[in-house]
């Protein structure tokens, strides 16, 4: 089984156990049609001042992540912790208490309410959860709007000002009471893309701050600003590591990938696999994604052509390009080692030369796709 994104956060995180940590979540919805899984065993983490995008397509199961975390909808089966407490058994009451006090919502389409002012509608969260006294938050929400540049509009009713003003008044909003997690559903999606840029900075500026930063996007540039990406798909958390070494190919065969990849271990100096043995079509060519450690690509000579670091790919392709850019021929049965002058064992997922080929032979894009990737990175050695 390949780890998940809580084993691997806590791995890179020591010192602390991570502040938001989803286990197991399984969302089914009943319908006339018959039970619709919406998510499927989604495990996630997040870690404080970590700013995270949820990518995937329209019904992949963005949405319905976000509602586990604000508790706004409940998972059918798991739990989703937030500090060491297990939101979902919250009386109504207490998660709206806790919601006031915890979390930040910026939603698409702003909700601010239209006969109030930019002041005051600042200010209402911090009514609501009786949070300072009155002139307390009358100070605080002036400083809000001046800090996401709004200061000049505070008395503007949100019929007064652009829509980028308004989404900079509702980032303001949903930092009335100081929380330490802000979630934004596609806040940028109304937003033209100077005005967007504008707004995600704010983002980047809370993330530096120490707030967790959860934001849904269709938007792939800004998604790739962010510290981390989760990609969704058909209610599935994508590996992440697949996710981004593959980033142009269709969801649903990362989807496929994920499913099939196994972790493989080498200590220091061990052999790892062959790779492009000729002459053999069910030889053990398959694929190998590094998360850890490096890889060697040598000749059975012992002569290494290349290193292979954590997130970079290695497969026949890259094999037989790699070989011809060095040696100005196929490169024939290559190894791939653990780097030995490194104590660092390595890490990889694998996918098996059987299962490499069905993966390429349902989709011939995909092989098209890993073999204009190996000529662009292989191919500069000539």
């Amino acid at each position: 089984m390949l780890k998940s994104n809580e084993q691997r956060l806590s791995e890179s995180h020591p010192e602390g156990s991570p502040l938001i940590e989803m286990r197991g979540i399984s969302k089914v919805f009943r319908t006339p049609a018959g039970d619709f899984p919406a998510l499927k065993d989604i495990d996630a983490a997040f870690v404080r001042g970590e700013f995270v995008s949820v990518v995937g397509k329209s019904g992949s199961g963005k949405s319905t992540l976000v509602n586990m975390l604000t508790g706004i909808d409940h998972p059918t089966a798991g739990s989703v912790q937030v500090d060491g407490r297990a939101i979902h058994n919250l009386s109504e009451n207490a998660m709206s208490i806790w919601r006031g006090r915890n979390l930040g919502i910026v939603f698409q389409f702003f909700q601010l309410l239209p006969t109030l002012t930019l002041l005051e509608n600042v200010m209402l969260p911090m009514d609501f959860a009786g949070a300072y006294d009155a002139r307390q938050r009358t100070e605080r929400a002036l400083a809000l709007l001046e800090r996401v540049g709004l200061g000049d509009w505070a008395e503007k009713l949100p019929g007064a000002v652009s829509g980028g003003q308004q989404q900079a008044a509702a980032v303001a909003r949903a930092l009335a009471n100081d929380p330490p997690i802000v979630i934004a559903d596609e806040p940028t999606g109304n937003l033209d893309s100077r005005t967007a840029d504008e707004v995600f900075g704010i983002f980047l500026e809370l993330a530096r701050q120490g707030k967790t930063v959860i934001m849904v996007t269709h938007d792939a540039s800004l998604a790739r600003r962010t510290n981390r990406m989760l990609l969704l798909c058909d209610g599935e958390l994508i590996e992440t590591y697949i996710a981004a070494a593959l980033p142009r190919l269709a969801h649903r065969r990362l989807l496929w990938l994920t499913h099939r990849m196994q972790v493989q271990e080498a200590a220091s100096g061990e052999r790892l696999a062959d790779v492009a043995q000729p002459g053999c079509p069910e030889g053990p060519t398959g694929l190998y994604l590094v998360t850890s450690g490096m890889l060697q690509v040598q000749r059975h000579t012992g002569e290494v052509l290349a290193k292979v670091e954590a997130g970079e790919l290695f497969g026949l392709q890259d094999a037989l390009v790699l070989g011809k850019a060095r040696g100005g021929q196929a490169a024939g049965t290559l190894e791939l080692r653990v780097d030995g002058r490194s104590e660092m064992a390595a890490q990889v997922l694998s996918l098996s030369g059987v299962d490499f080929r069905q993966w390429m032979d349902e989709s011939p894009a995909s092989g098209a796709y890993l073999e204009q990737r190996a000529w662009q990175h292989w191919g500069e050695m000539r």
